[in-house]
């Protein structure tokens, strides 16, 4: 693309299980501005990847001014294959086993942390168990507990995933992985080790501006989610229903959603 407002940079980061691709994105239009302001970091939902992102990450650098750094997690996209079976606690276990070894790889110290659905959850540990280096918190269609209602979006999707077109459009971002990409998400929400899952005892912990975004029409959570999140933060929160918007806001609305986070940051972190 010609005269695009960023570059873009991948690299490796080694997890000594596998590499995990990470990709940056950096604004061209704010010099020497970047160099003291704490880059964005985006955590995907169950089905996602980098490329999933489309062009969020693009438009998030350029009306924030800061670096947006997004990474495949271990067995998504184009980082390495896992085959094993995720436990109970892999949502707390990517903030303790993976995302040190991104920060430590990429160089970043403080940050903010943008998750989307269940990545929502991830950037919500991160923010509590890095309480003092998080910045802010966005979540996006975030889950903080397992409701009926996510449980009904996800056999809806199971039995969708059956037909061929739906796996194969899947499998164009996680080639041979598409199946325990498929498996993970699945099998782990609908396990019944699985559903007292929360974070009430975790919200409390994050003690950083909190920016709670979901659709009123989100298939996989009612609003009890974001207003759960918004009441049980230890920090300032502000909460945001996107009326006729679904599960992700980002596409749905991308300018919408980069401009509000954009406002919100300006607002906390000026």
């Amino acid at each position: 693309m010609e005269n695009q407002p960023y570059s873009t940079r991948d690299s490796w980061v080694e997890s000594g299980q596998g590499r995990l691709l990470a990709r940056c994105w950096q604004p061209l239009n704010h010099g020497d501005e970047l160099g003291g302001l704490s880059p964005i970091v985006l955590f995907h939902d169950s089905l996602g990847c980098i490329e999933l992102w489309r062009t969020f990450p693009a438009v998030l650098a350029e009306h924030t001014g800061r670096q947006v750094i997004a990474y495949d997690r271990l067995g998504f996209g184009q980082s390495d294959r896992r085959t094993d079976k995720l436990g109970i606690g892999f949502i707390r276990e990517e903030t303790q086993r993976f995302f040190p070894l991104l920060r430590e790889q990429l160089g970043f110290d403080r940050f903010i942390a943008f998750g989307h659905s269940v990545g929502g959850g991830m950037a919500v540990y991160c923010a509590a168990m890095h309480a003092s280096a998080c910045e802010a918190l966005i979540t996006e269609s975030a889950q903080v507990f397992v409701e009926d209602r996510t449980r009904a979006g996800i056999l809806d999707a199971k039995e969708q995933f059956k037909q061929p077109e739906p796996f194969e459009r899947l499998q164009r971002y996680h080639g041979e992985k598409t199946r325990w990409v498929l498996d993970a998400w699945i099998e782990t929400w609908l396990s019944p080790a699985f559903s007292d899952w929360s974070m009430q005892e975790t919200l409390p912990q994050v003690k950083c501006p909190t920016l709670v975004i979901h659709g009123s029409e989100d298939e996989y959570g009612s609003n009890l989610h974001p207003e759960k999140i918004a009441r049980w933060v230890g920090g300032p929160s502000h909460m945001e229903i996107m009326p006729g918007i679904r599960h992700v806001p980002h596409r749905e609305q991308e300018d919408w959603v980069a401009k509000r986070v954009a406002s919100f940051i300006e607002t906390h972190l000026a």
